[in-house]
């Protein structure tokens, strides 16, 4: 039990303090100027052992202000002890205590002691009623602030500029910005304060365009926005990406001498590394005079997701040369460069220096490290780091599904998922996404089915996210009315969805209703995107539709302004290759504006496979043992050219490099599902034709 200081205080004791207040202070008011200007805890101490003392410690001004002295140093027990203690307390007093509580994050109690001052019959006023708000917003108590509210109005202080504000800022954290609007619209006077309120409580809920409004009404009524207005404007301007707008800012904060504000500077620097504007981030960063670990974490994380990873790792190196120490913000920016670049290797250095740092036990760092391994490939590393978590939450957990599922271990993603469940761990819609690509690569349908069962009943069939992963499920496991169904049925469909369902008729070899659903897309307000066009040229190439691929790739660039990828040019190759157009397939690679990939020349390949063409064939075969001289498919797959081809000799010659090499190829694996259960069955010992 807190035991107060004061209580075994006495005159022996203050002799010999430290303490040079003369004897004759000893009245109320030296004694009130002096807890004034008290500036620290030590010479509080003092100077209530000195009213002790000079037996005044009674006076109910002096008790009320060694109250608020005592909380303001965040000393809330004293504070309470002190008001205890007190043979008499007005409003003032109540109102003292009701602050410390609050203003140090107390809620619980200063709403307590706000109720015991009504049935003491108390009367509150314009001072009180802000911080019992206060209560009520960091309690996210709707109901008690709404009553306070008609109180407040019965004794007519809702237009005070103090009170008001503090509604605004309680309805707003409670989430009912129509209220908050509503108290702000009917204040008869509107200062800095207010109008910064309900600004920020604009642009936190994502209500842009009404924050740049209220902004510009503020600058009209002549009124000089505060830095923290401006950040708030500015930090809805980078979660949506207005750009345009967030520069009609750049201009006003250079012009209000605002631009040596690091917070400021920090923001605007965010704002466009979250539009993409990666040149303009690094010149407000170049010309920043002073800067802290948000400045260095913002920038970093700019080149981070807007594809620079190098300029990133190097903005991180630079980083290190100062004083500044990076925080788990700059830690998960720099695993997410190492993810892009697909460098695990130098992911593992940085995962040295993050326990180093002491950094290894946030959950940021860590789901950015099990990403990084996962992303690049290394399922074991990832594996451990799960395993060593104490903390895994729902991001923890899908991170893992979505890596098995991304590296083609759709039996590991759903034995992860089923764990997950174990756990008690809700999944989200990323974790179903992933669940539902693992299935597919599978053909687990009756698994997918009674996940589909679940989607619906937890509520997030609403999302359309999982919708289109549901279509693209279905659709791979050969359910196509199921995929069509689902989607006819989606109350909206963007891009993905209109992709997803091209790819299900393409995969099928249902060319035609593919194209049908691609001219339906046009008709509509979507625009195509190069994935789009992926699915439109796959699905030509897999129903022989040589000239309708021809015009939709053409027709990509020309019409739609996306630019031909490698994807697209192997779309093509497949076409011509599967068409038995083999020479057009092999000169429309040499004219390529962009160089051949794997990808390419082994669509090549395996047209060359159809058609036997041996030649061809050992020509392409050069080029992707050049580009991937590790895989053992394109040494099988020329291998069996020659069998075909009655080669035999030759077929014996690719046997012994792929041995001399020590190469193996992979084998084979089917599934089955029985009982909603998936069983696996690997084909040992294979070996090439032949």
């Amino acid at each position: 039990m807190f035991k107060p200081r004061w209580s075994s205080w006495s005159c022996h004791t203050y002799v010999h303090c430290n303490c040079t207040i003369p004897d004759a202070m000893a009245n109320t008011t030296s004694h009130a100027l002096m807890l004034q200007f008290c500036t620290n805890v030590q010479t509080l101490s003092q100077i209530h052992g000195r009213i002790l003392v000079a037996g005044i410690n009674t006076n109910k001004f002096l008790g009320a202000k060694l109250v608020d002295k005592y909380a303001t140093f965040g000393n809330v027990e004293d504070a309470r002890q002190m008001f205890d203690t007190m043979y008499e307390r007005n409003a003032f007093s109540w109102t003292t205590i009701i602050r410390g509580y609050a203003r140090n994050g107390y809620f619980e109690e200063a709403f307590s002691l706000f109720h015991q001052m009504q049935l003491a019959g108390m009367q509150s006023n314009n001072f009180t009623f802000p911080f019992a708000i206060k209560a009520c917003a960091g309690l996210s108590a709707l109901q008690e602030g709404k009553q306070i509210h008609s109180r407040i109005l019965r004794v007519g202080l809702q237009s005070n500029a103090y009170v008001a504000a503090s509604l605004v800022d309680m309805y707003t954290k409670c989430g009912r910005l129509e209220y908050a609007r509503k108290v702000f619209e009917i204040m008869s006077e509107r200062d800095v304060v207010s109008w910064t309120t309900i600004i920020a409580a604009h642009a936190q809920n994502r209500c842009l365009n009404e924050a740049l409004i209220l902004f510009h009404q503020m600058q009209l009524e002549q009124l000089k926005p505060d830095p923290v207005a401006v950040i708030s404007v500015l930090s809805g301007c980078a979660q949506l990406g207005a750009l345009e707008q967030g520069s009609s800012l750049h201009s006003l904060i250079f012009k209000s001498g605002f631009e040596s504000d690091v917070s400021m500077m920090n923001s605007l620097l965010d704002m466009y590394a979250n539009c993409g504007e990666i040149e303009f981030a690094w010149k407000v960063f170049d010309k920043m005079c002073k800067r802290d670990v948000i400045s260095w974490s913002s920038v970093v994380a700019g080149c981070a997701k807007n594809g620079a990873s190098s300029n990133a790792l190097n903005l991180f190196n630079q980083m290190l040369l100062t004083d500044i120490k990076p925080n788990f913000v700059t830690m998960a920016s720099v695993l997410l460069a190492c993810t892009h670049l697909g460098v695990w290797q130098l992911g593992e250095g940085m995962h040295g220096y993050i326990i180093r740092s002491g950094l290894e036990s946030n959950v940021s760092v860590v789901a950015g490290l099990m990403d990084m391994y996962v992303k690049c490939g290394n399922m074991d590393s990832a594996h451990k780091m799960f395993c060593i978590n104490s903390r895994n939450d729902v991001v923890s957990w899908s991170v893992m599904i979505a890596g098995y599922a991304q590296n083609k271990h759709a039996s590991e993603a759903l034995a992860f998922f089923s764990q997950m469940q174990l756990a008690n761990m809700k999944p989200d819609s990323v974790t179903i996404v992933s669940v539902l690509q693992a299935c597919a690569q599978i053909g687990a349908l009756q698994i997918a089915k009674c996940l589909h069962n679940y989607i619906i009943t937890s509520g997030l069939g609403l999302d359309a996210f999982v919708e289109t992963g549901l279509i693209d499920m279905y659709g791979k496991c050969g359910s196509i009315e199921i995929a069509r169904y689902l989607f006819d049925k989606m109350p909206s469909r963007d891009v993905v969805s209109w992709s997803a369902i091209i790819a299900v008729y393409g995969i099928h070899g249902h060319g035609k209703d593919a194209l049908d659903v691609f001219i339906q897309m046009q008709q509509t307000s979507t625009q195509p995107n190069h994935i789009t066009f992926v699915s439109v040229l796959s699905a030509c190439s897999h129903a022989g539709l040589v000239n309708e691929g021809w015009h939709y790739f053409n027709c990509m660039s020309r019409d739609y302004y996306i630019s031909p990828r490698a994807e697209h040019y192997a779309c093509m190759v497949d076409l011509l290759g599967r068409a038995g157009n083999l020479d057009e397939a092999e000169d429309f690679i040499l004219k390529m504006p962009i160089e051949p990939d794997t990808g390419i020349w082994g669509a090549l390949l395996g047209a060359c496979r159809i058609h036997g063409n041996v030649a061809l064939g050992e020509r392409v075969a050069k080029h992707l043992f050049s580009l991937s001289p590790a895989n053992a498919g394109y040494y099988v797959l020329l291998s069996n050219i020659y069998a075909a081809a009655g080669r035999w000799d030759d077929v014996a010659k690719m046997r012994v490099m792929m041995k001399k090499t020590g190469l193996t190829r992979t084998p084979g694996c089917s599934f089955i599902e029985v009982n909603n259960k998936v069983h696996t069955f690997h084909m040992e010992n294979y070996t090439p034709l032949g």
